[in-house]
């Protein structure tokens, strides 16, 4: 039986995750603080892992309860900052680091995820990490962990259980973690991000292509293929109905839907 082993929050859209012991659902159907702020430049576009490399190489460590985020540079010293007072402190450390101006916007409803359709967390089981980092030569689940950026991981399932969490034709699958009403909608696309080490920043030579290839091998009899365009998928994307804003996701909570045996 499917248990939620590991919940991972993103305060800041594109910078380091947070691992916590709960999350409370948002009315938008996201994770409480998770992509809370998102940062941009002049324009109002997204800085982040899609534009530039050089992302990877801040640390950020988060105090969710006191609001404090710290962040450097290699061997920089660290410099806290207050999330809600400290905005400016954080918009001028980052603007100097990236050399153009850049903002923190903030979304206290949905946050900023990759998919505005299916803005609940990304879901994936920690066999499925395992498996997809022996495809690579000397990469750790850890390393695929930090490339997929997923929020919740679950134990107690072999490689690639999440693949019933999705219909070949589109409808959502319902299921239920803890108390929470969650659907299932779709294999996440996934983007350049994961071909990147996550904290230097250097390109995995022939990422994408090897993927690609052992993804399709490996994709198992009860994955809807009618959902791969392309097999440069994996986790999966949800949403949550505002019916479930204020409840809470556990670590330890069992994920239950019918198709469990």
């Amino acid at each position: 039986m499917a248990k939620l082993e590991t919940i991972l929050i993103y305060p800041i859209k594109s910078l380091d995750a947070v691992s916590v012991n709960q999350a409370k659902i948002l009315p938008g159907g996201a994770l409480e603080h998770d992509r809370e702020f998102c940062i941009v430049d002049e324009s109002g576009t997204w800085v982040n892992g899609k534009r530039t490399a050089k992302i990877h190489q801040i640390r950020s460590q988060f105090d969710l309860k006191t609001r404090l985020v710290t962040l450097s540079v290699q061997n920089d010293r660290p410099v806290s900052f207050h999330l809600d007072h400290g905005r400016s402190g954080i918009e001028g450390w980052l603007s100097d680091y990236f050399g153009f101006r850049v903002f923190l916007k903030q979304d206290l409803t949905t946050g900023f995820p990759d998919d505005p359709v299916s803005p609940g967390p990304t879901l994936i089981s920690i066999a499925t990490l395992e498996k997809a980092a022996s495809w690579f030569e000397g990469m750790s689940a850890e390393s695929m962990r930090s490339r997929l950026r997923t929020n919740l991981e679950l134990s107690e399932v072999p490689a690639f259980w999440e693949e019933q969490l999705y219909s070949a034709d589109g409808s959502s699958i319902k299921f239920q973690i803890g108390d929470v009403q969650i659907q299932g909608i779709n294999p996440c696309a996934r983007c350049v991000v994961p071909t990147r080490d996550a904290v230097s920043g250097d390109r995995y030579p022939q990422f994408q292509k090897t993927f690609i290839t052992q993804r399709e091998k490996e994709l198992p009899d009860w994955a809807a293929k009618e959902r791969f365009d392309h097999y440069y998928r994996m986790a999966v994307n949800t949403r949550i109905a505002s019916s479930e804003s204020g409840k809470v996701l556990k670590v330890g909570n069992v994920l239950t839907w019918s198709g469990t045996s």
